[in-house]
């Protein structure tokens, strides 16, 4: 296994944990991360993300498989199950992950998954007649970087 399989290993069983700070320290403090609702997440703000559906997610159930990464790229394959908290409908999201990295680190996160089977199980009705338009996934974009930002003023204020 190489050193970067061996990074990705520990971050995903650290997410099958629930551990977002064993998350967070695998990313490069420089590391980017996107997906289909966080978009251009910088820095510690990806460890907030994930410390923040870490929290929300208590019937979060993860697999992973597919590892494979050489000196500059990796991939993985994982599957997430878990109750949707704005609409408590159940979620099945299957996620190819591609990463690149710097000084045995994650530098670039990128999580692809269809946008309209998530909206479709995730939104009910709305999901499955909107999952396909670019309205709801910038709607959907927005609403989880307001989810972000509060969580993180939350955070803040606690730790005063």
């Amino acid at each position: 296994m190489t050193p970067h399989e061996e990074l990705l290993h520990r971050f995903y069983q650290a997410f099958q944990r629930r551990d977002h700070a064993g998350m967070a320290a695998c990313y490069h403090p420089d590391a980017t991360f996107n997906d289909a609702a966080f978009r251009n997440l910088q820095g510690p703000e990806i460890g907030a993300m994930w410390q923040m559906l870490c929290e929300r997610g208590k019937d979060l159930r993860l697999t992973f498989n597919d590892i494979r990464a050489d000196d500059q790229h990796g991939q993985a394959t994982w599957d997430a199950h878990y109750t949707f908290s704005q609409t408590r409908r159940p979620v099945h999201n299957h996620i190819q992950a591609h990463f690149t990295f710097q000084d045995g680190k994650i530098l670039t996160h990128r999580d692809e998954f269809s946008f309209w089977r998530w909206s479709r199980q995730a939104l009910g009705p709305v999901g499955w007649l909107l999952g396909w338009s670019p309205w709801l996934q910038q709607k959907v974009q927005k609403t989880a970087r307001e989810s972000l930002s509060r969580f993180q003023e939350a955070r803040a204020a606690q730790s005063r």
